[in-house]
């Protein structure tokens, strides 16, 4: 059978020249056009090791973020075994976070990563097996305890933001992971609809905490983050795409207004204390981070030095949600184009060889496919 897309591990020269002369961009694992949206191409990873970033010979052109995204570009390519190996990263980040918070007796609990775990290991055994009843019943009581997770890990989320906490960016991730779960296990049964309602429902929760958590982030002077120390680390562009997944009708300009009385009341206040006293517990905590300190220490070469590493955690986590709203496309357009999904997990270059060091593969429908879902 004729598929209508074309499989190619190269990048053609109409599409690096659209991502150059930007008619074209990258959002999460599609390229689409920019005043349209439609999608002209799905890019899947070739090979799916932990926490791998890969496009170094086309970073610049598909300006992926110098962060780790928690997520690969594509739905087909993380199963319940990548989904278990991010899942183990997220709780050793926790793991690490509680040797410092039991500096101040604060306990996290991590009880529920091992049922998680178990429902990634019953889902991925429920699709090993041969008997379809068999199958249905053991991965629809997956799907409860990965629902179970999702209200768990939401909760967990808002205590954090509340509190302003350094964790709450990992509990976000694992929310994220626990949404991912639910919806695979629809996608391995052919429940597309299902799977494609349930990712719409998980980017409204999932988007609406991460804008809280980076304007926390932010901090009430946002201007802090372009001070003259950072040259060569932060620059107005790095700043004005996190204010664009905030507010898509931001410019450079427009972002540089907001900016304009924040940087003079940086300067108006030389040693920032205002702003150092406002640091959220999310950048730096006095309970847990003063600890082993003389009273008499300034903080504010530790605050900032974070400073340029909390913008990288704002990208990641924002690249991440991006990856994850793009699924849907992938999921509408295996309805629309007519193919199965484990026919769309098939997909490979029937024709051409992998060139040594490839890392993605580009999949291009015959024409530019009107979806409309990733912002």
């Amino acid at each position: 059978m004729s598929l209508p897309v074309t499989v190619t591990f190269m990048l053609a020269d109409w599409i690096v020249k659209g991502l150059t002369d930007g008619t074209l961009e990258r959002v999460g694992g599609v390229i689409r056009e920019v005043g349209s949206k439609r999608v002209i191409s799905w890019l899947r990873e070739v090979d799916s090791p932990p926490y791998k970033e890969i496009f170094s010979a086309t970073q610049g052109i598909l300006q992926v973020t110098s962060a780790v995204s928690i997520l690969n570009l594509g739905v087909s390519v993380i199963g319940f075994v990548v989904i278990a190996q991010r899942l183990k990263e997220l709780e050793q980040r926790l793991q690490q976070a509680q040797k410092v918070l039991n500096n101040i007796n604060r306990k996290i609990d991590l009880s529920f990563y091992a049922n998680f775990r178990a429902a990634i290991e019953l889902a991925n055994n429920a699709f090993t097996m041969t008997k379809t009843d068999n199958r249905r019943n053991s991965a629809l009581q997956a799907i409860n305890r990965f629902l179970e997770a999702e209200h768990i890990y939401a909760e967990y989320t808002d205590i954090e933001i509340e509190q302003k906490s350094q964790i709450a960016d990992k509990y976000l991730l694992t929310l994220s992971l626990a949404y991912l779960a639910e919806a695979r296990c629809y996608l391995e049964l052919e429940e597309h609809e299902t799977a494609l309602r349930r990712f719409q429902e998980g980017a409204i929760v999932i988007r609406s905490r991460i804008q809280k958590y980076i304007k926390i982030l932010l901090t009430f002077n946002p201007a802090a983050y372009l001070q003259p120390q950072f040259r060569g680390q932060i620059d107005l562009r790095r700043l004005t795409r996190i204010y664009q997944w905030l507010d898509p009708t931001l410019d450079e300009n427009a972002v540089f207004d907001r900016q304009r009385m924040n940087l003079f009341m940086l300067a108006q206040d030389p040693n920032n204390a205002k702003w150092v006293e406002s640091i959220p517990a999310a950048i730096w905590d006095s309970k847990v981070d003063w600890v082993g300190k003389a009273i008499w220490d300034d903080p504010k070469p530790q605050i900032y030095a974070r400073l340029p590493k909390i913008l990288e955690v704002m990208e990641s986590m924002i690249e991440t949600n991006r990856r994850f709203e793009s699924y849907q496309t992938e999921l509408q357009a295996i309805s629309q184009l007519g193919i199965s999904f484990h026919d769309w997990l098939k997909l490979t270059p029937s024709t051409e060889i992998k060139p040594d060091g490839a890392e993605l593969m580009y999949i291009i429908p015959s024409k530019p496919l009107e979806l409309g879902t990733s912002r």
